[in-house]
């Protein structure tokens, strides 16, 4: 089943697109080329659940065409995982389950709580986080 894109880009997205290539140096997160239209390596933005409203920093991802198209069809954020993530992808997942689990989801807490984040994703659904949600 084709997912399709839901919500529409706020009116700075323009703004927050470059803020996010900014933070990223001009790379992409996924395999590290720099921006470089001439080599076929165009930094782009994706969002990962595929909301163009959600412009969450676990939801934005600079990423260059090519793992841009590459992960577009792959990476539903929703879906349980049954391998370990890649080590770009674990910040940004991670913070996608703190908000879907009602934790805080600034960068910071997300970083010092990866692990037990990651959890989240991993079927059973015995994260320590979750645990500690429900006593």
């Amino acid at each position: 089943m084709k997912r399709k894109s839901s919500g529409t880009y706020p009116a700075d997205w323009p703004a927050i697109a470059q803020a996010i290539k900014l933070a990223a140096n001009w790379h992409c997160v996924r395999c590290g080329k720099e921006h470089s239209p001439e080599t076929g390596y165009s930094l782009t933005v994706h969002h990962l659940d595929i909301n163009p409203a959600n412009c969450a920093w676990w939801n934005l991802a600079a990423l260059c065409q090519r793992c841009h198209l590459h992960i577009q069809g792959k990476v539903i954020m929703e879906r349980p995982f049954m391998f370990e993530h890649s080590e770009w992808f674990k910040p940004f997942v991670a913070g996608y389950y703190a908000a879907q689990h009602g934790h805080p989801s600034d960068r910071d807490w997300v970083m010092a709580n990866l692990n037990a984040l990651l959890e989240y994703g991993r079927p059973p659904f015995t994260s320590t986080l979750c645990k500690e949600a429900t006593r």
